[in-house]
């Protein structure tokens, strides 16, 4: 899975926000905004990676356990899908 072209991630007065851009910017109404691990989230999902690949690179990046990790993964992916920002 990887995020749907036409969105970008930007902070904006310090906040870490989705900017739909080119025809995304024609289908997406409303705001999502991330915090630091949810941006760092936001990097990998640029590329076509699994959701295995994203709670590994989670543990290596924080200092969280596997347990905390898995349900902030599947918390964030949940956020994207609602938005449709996901290609599955």
């Amino acid at each position: 899975m990887k995020i749907k072209d036409g969105f970008i991630l930007r902070t904006v007065a310090g906040q870490n926000v989705v900017v739909p851009v080119g025809t995304g910017a024609v289908n997406f109404n409303g705001m999502v905004s991330f915090n630091e691990s949810g941006a760092f989230l936001w990097s990998l999902l640029t590329n076509d990676t699994t959701k295995e690949q994203l709670v590994c690179s989670l543990l290596k990046e924080y200092e969280v356990e596997e347990t905390r990790a898995e349900a902030d993964v599947t918390a964030f992916l949940a956020k994207l899908r609602e938005a449709k920002l996901l290609d599955e």
